[in-house]
């Protein structure tokens, strides 16, 4: 095989395999009490009843037997397997459960199954999955329970009508604007077939009602479970749709079709989604996905998905139930005709968590196997099929579904750690990509102390290459030292130059820059066992993050970046900025030259390295201008503010400016902050949660002033009057002399931060602090306070709360620090010991200049 063939079929392999998925349909898993009471074969068949047994010779039960098998550590015999999973589910089903559900980022489930008392909540999936579970609403089941109350509450046909109509109408609406809701399942096609009249018919859905009705009042009748009636049927589903049509948000919610394979309960002949057409040309504003890849009618749901712009074709559920040509054959019938944007993919994974697992297998095989005969052919190139995979496994789910989701690529469970990144889906493509450049180039491999300096390990890329194709761990090795140490090297008492620890990068951090030539990555301390340091502040931000999300908590932060532009002059001193005209927001500030020139080649740099910066504009202060960054995970968000200032920080030097984030360089003009907006955006709405984070947030403001306004200088910013959040704890809707600002529901901006902290480790402690107000159900004791609370009387101040200022000097806030044992235990009592050690060390050496000194010290260095 050639050789450059060989490395980009590997590399495909490795993205399918890392590549997070989007399970866009699946349904609960059963309670652990009720597995025995369904049998397992299902997990590779529709079949049931006598025909169930004939599965065990079909060839995708031998292929699931097989993979189960090699999983499992066991004989490969279907009696084997089935005992090896009744042990994992006796000694770890937890465990078991999170091994078969590895690589999927999010399941959306229809939790519209017959058997309710047997499975677990939706919600359950969200133990094994890292991003929360979000519910699919089955119309035919809402429709069906309001139906049978009307039946036996309304006194005649007409009256049931209107009752059950009027209650699946009020209950699809409060699903429309329910974040937890991000689309609808119809089984029309289990039911009465997809071949929906193009308009609802009004008076055959009350004629069947009133069927329905003279049914449920005969004697010993049975309970109305099971919507099966025509007109009935496909007046409910074009309701749906109008009333999807009819609301306001520009998003529409998709309605899922089931189409195609099915049990035997399933008219094939009317399974096909060509029957669809009439309805999809009805609703074009409505998106529409089609399921279960139409299996056998596979080209017909990639020429519907193809024709109509609302229509989108899932390739799911094939994955186990068809051998593995099958399989093969489906992905390619669809891909025939169909843009793969149009294409997204989903497990049908129900009750058992193997149905999970097989699927995912064997989707990955298939994937991949399809995909290199289209490079080989030349069909596509290596570049294409990567983003076919990202599209079809997360991008197009996360769109149509609004999801908001910020793909994460991770190594998959069962292959090695990420300390053998040769093996990674990152380090392929970093192979790949360095071993075509024509210049070297330099690997930055960066962290962050504990007085928040940037620092790095340059490594030139014939070495990385070197070590990446050995397949040997790429990292590089610190002295212990570099987390107890000054600006100036000078260590702080009790730490030595015994001792190292391996600087591990991520490579999901990887971007190019911020200067030409240079690629940044961000890493992590480990020991010489692989095992984390606990002072490492990316670790320590990392568990804040873990602990937010088993608290079913997921949070966005977006920075914005304030900095300075001082010329340089000649002797190397720095002058203001000269430009009478500079004021807030001002285009004359904008349009100088070479300012112009500067931001708009840091915006352009930093939009080559993905990262979108939002908006800029000047600020008060001479040559003090703001950046905004695009919101994301709290551990992104603070890598790209870092690599962000990196950029700026390059181009300013190249044009013959220091950019400075001093929090006050220029005295008695505006100071410069590092403002962070934070959203929870797993329950947005969700009042009592955001209150109880946000006043977690205020009732260690104090202490978490020593993280986030942690220099000597910080607190010359830090007044009232000045729009800088004033010294008062307290919160108020879009009010910026509160330190906490109310925006809309839960995005509120901190703005007590500086650019002189550590981001790690300031959003550690304000993540923490948030968790700890929702442990333990705290209170907004704070009223909404709308006006400069240092413009307000003592009792004004009481009658909103206000009570408590902030720290004025950064001793006061390592004071209350030390005091703050909730905040310091949960950031870890060894780096609360610790941040105070180099702080108190940091202010001697401070105290030691004078004031213009300590001025030109710390541009110099921030």
């Amino acid at each position: 095989m050639d050789k450059n063939f060989a490395l980009g079929a590997e590399t495909l392999r490795q993205l399918i395999q890392s590549t997070p998925i989007i399970d866009n349909h699946a349904h609960p898993l059963l309670k652990s009490n009720h597995l025995d009471k369904h049998p397992l074969l299902t997990i590779v068949t529709e079949a049931h009843g006598d025909a169930l047994d004939s599965s065990r010779t079909s060839l995708a039960h031998i292929r699931a037997v097989g993979q189960l098998s090699k999983q499992l550590g066991c004989e490969e015999s279907w009696e084997a397997v089935e005992t090896a999973i009744k042990k994992e589910r006796q000694q770890d089903y937890l465990g078991w459960t999170r091994r078969c559900l590895s690589g999927i980022e999010c399941v959306l489930v229809d939790d519209g199954l017959d058997n309710e008392g047997a499975v677990e909540s939706y919600r359950y999936l969200d133990h094994f999955l890292p991003s929360r579970s979000k519910r699919l609403v089955r119309i035919e089941q809402v429709a069906a329970r309001l139906i049978e109350s009307a039946c036996m509450t309304q006194a005649s046909p007409a009256q049931a009508f209107d009752t059950a109509i009027s209650g699946v109408e009020a209950e699809l609406k409060h699903a429309i604007s329910d974040g937890e809701v991000v689309g609808f399942k119809s089984v029309i096609c289990y039911r009465t077939g997809l071949d929906i009249a193009s308009k609802p018919n009004e008076a055959g859905a009350r004629l069947a009602l009133a069927t329905i009705y003279a049914q449920r009042r005969e004697p010993d009748a049975q309970k109305f479970t099971r919507l099966d009636h025509r007109d009935l049927n496909e007046f409910i589903v074009h309701r749906l749709a109008q009333l999807l049509r009819e609301s306001a948000s520009a998003h529409k919610k998709p309605i899922q079709f089931h189409t195609g394979l099915g049990d035997n309960d399933l008219t094939l002949t009317r399974s096909s989604p060509a029957h669809l057409q009439d309805f999809v040309r009805e609703y074009p504003t409505i998106p529409i996905v089609l399921l279960h890849s139409g299996y056998p009618f596979d080209r017909e749901t990639g020429y519907i998905a193809t024709m109509y712009a609302n229509v989108y074709a899932d390739i799911g559920e094939v994955f186990p139930f068809i051998n593995r040509d099958g399989q093969e054959s489906i992905v390619r019938h669809v891909l025939e005709l169909c843009p793969w944007e149009k294409i997204i993919w989903s497990t049908d994974g129900h009750w058992f968590p193997e149905t999970y697992f097989l699927s995912i297998v064997q989707m990955r095989e298939v994937f991949h196997t399809v995909l290199c005969g289209f490079v080989q052919k030349g069909d596509v190139s290596w570049k294409q099929a990567t983003i076919m995979v990202q599209d079809m496994l997360f991008n197009t789910s996360n769109k149509i579904y609004n999801l908001g989701l910020t793909p994460s690529h991770r190594v998959p469970g069962n292959i090695p750690s990420p300390t053998t990144l040769a093996i990674g889906l990152e380090a392929q493509q970093l192979v790949a990509y360095l071993s075509n450049v024509k210049k070297p180039h330099f690997i930055r491999f960066c962290w962050m102390d504990y007085t928040a300096t940037p620092k790095m390990r340059v490594i030139p890329s014939r070495q990385v290459l070197s070590v990446l194709t050995a397949n040997q761990p790429l990292m590089a090795t610190v002295t212990k030292a570099c987390l107890g140490q000054l600006q100036n090297d000078t260590l702080i008492s009790g730490v030595g130059a015994a001792g190292e620890y391996r600087l591990v990068p991520d490579l999901a951090s990887l971007r190019h820059g911020p200067r030409d030539g240079h690629i940044t990555m961000m890493c992590d301390f480990q020991e010489r066992d692989g095992s984390l340091v606990d002072l490492c502040p990316r670790t320590i931000l990392n568990k804040a993050m873990e602990l937010a999300r088993l608290q079913d908590i997921e949070l966005l932060f977006g920075f914005e970046i304030e900095l300075v532009l001082l010329p340089v002059a000649v002797n190397g001193k720095y002058s203001a900025y000269k430009n009478d005209g500079h004021a807030w927001s001002t285009v004359g500030a904008m349009d100088q030259e070479i300012v112009g020139k500067l931001l708009e080649t840091a915006v352009q740099q930093l939009d080559d390295a993905g990262v979108y910066v939002e908006m800029l504009h000047a600020e008060s202060a001479p040559g003090q201008f703001e950046i905004v960054l695009p919101k994301a995970t709290p551990m992104e968000a603070v890598e790209t503010l870092i690599f962000a200032r990196q950029v700026l920080s390059c181009c300013a030097s190249a044009h013959g400016y220091r950019m400075t984030l001093h929090p006050k360089p220029i005295p008695n003009s505006c100071g410069t902050a590092a403002h962070v907006h934070i959203s929870i955006t797993s329950d947005d709405s969700n009042t009592a949660l955001y209150e109880s984070f946000y006043a977690g947030i205020l009732s260690h403001l104090r202490a978490i002033c020593a993280f986030t306004c942690s220099n000597m200088v910080s607190y010359e910013r830090v007044r009232d009057g000045c729009w800088a959040g004033g010294t008062w704890v307290t919160w108020g809707t879009q009010n910026r002399e509160a330190p906490l600002r109310k925006i809309q529901n839960s995005h509120w901006e901190l703005k007590c931060v500086d650019g002189l902290s550590n981001p790690y480790l300031a959003m550690a402690a304000v993540i923490s602090a948030g968790l700890d107000g929702v442990q333990e159900k705290k209170e907004l004791a704070w009223k909404d306070c709308t006006v400069d609370p240092a413009s307000l009387s003592s009792d004004g101040r009481q009658q909103l709360g206000i009570g408590t200022k902030l720290p004025e000097s950064i001793e006061e806030a390592l004071k209350a620090l030390i005091e703050d044992g909730k905040l310091s235990n949960l950031m870890g009592d060894a780096v609360a010991k610790r941040y105070v050690a180099v702080k108190e060390a940091e202010l001697g050496l401070m105290k030691s200049m004078d004031d213009e000194a300590r001025r030109n010290w710390i541009i110099d260095r921030y």
